[in-house]
């Protein structure tokens, strides 16, 4: 299984070897992945889905359109997160939040996630967002978040970086993210790249993870 396999490449602290491998495998058009333009701002590449557990690596990059998103870059997954920095980096800002009906800032919604994309349901809960704890780590670092913990990832500086994010489902919990306090229920489809558009993005990444192999960074 690959989530195991990745795990245990990242624990023995091979995640460039391993990144370079699969990157250069997307790149020539040697896997059935595409990509995806994921609201969030970066490019996800679904190495595994098996079950609860998902491998993938995320891409951010000025040389792609971002996905627009309908809420907030702030959220919380229904799955326990391990994220891996191989180039680049990762703000990761922690959020701060109140459950107020008096002023409040943002509605929560529900994301419920399905292969044509995703239905995006008010909840009827009302917050009052501030920014928490920020910790920003480079390559080479490997940080963790909770199901159920709200956050927002920020890339600093030229706003180039990828990750591998290793994921693992908790049932109990739900996709969550902040949103606009007026905004209805809506559907949002995802964008999927096409073939040559996943190659030239693996590409990047490959040359990028290269260079700061190469450059010791």
């Amino acid at each position: 299984m690959r989530y195991r396999e990745v795990l245990g490449v990242l624990t023995g602290g091979n995640a460039r070897e391993w990144a370079l491998g699969v990157l250069t495998e997307i790149a020539a058009g040697g896997t059935p992945i595409l990509g995806v333009r994921h609201p969030l701002g970066f490019l996800c590449l679904p190495v595994e889905r098996d079950g609860g557990l998902g491998v993938c690596v995320h891409i951010w990059t000025s040389a792609a359109r971002p996905a627009r998103s309908t809420t907030s870059q702030i959220h919380c997954h229904s799955w326990d997160l391990i994220s891996h920095v191989l180039y680049g980096r990762v703000c990761n800002v922690q959020a701060a939040l109140t459950d107020t009906a008096e002023s409040p800032t943002h509605c929560v919604f529900e994301v419920v996630s399905a292969p044509e994309g995703d239905v995006l349901r008010p909840t009827g809960r009302t917050v009052r967002y501030a920014p928490g704890r920020a910790e920003v780590f480079g390559a080479g670092d490997t940080y963790t978040l909770v199901a159920g913990a709200f956050h927002s990832s920020v890339i600093p500086g030229d706003g180039e970086a990828a990750t591998v994010a290793l994921g693992r489902v908790r049932p109990e919990r739900g996709d969550l993210s902040l949103g606009p306090l007026a905004t209805p229920l809506h559907h949002v489809r995802r964008e999927r790249l096409d073939a040559a558009d996943t190659a030239r993005a693996a590409e990047l990444a490959r040359r990028s993870l290269w260079t700061s192999n190469t450059q010791g960074g």
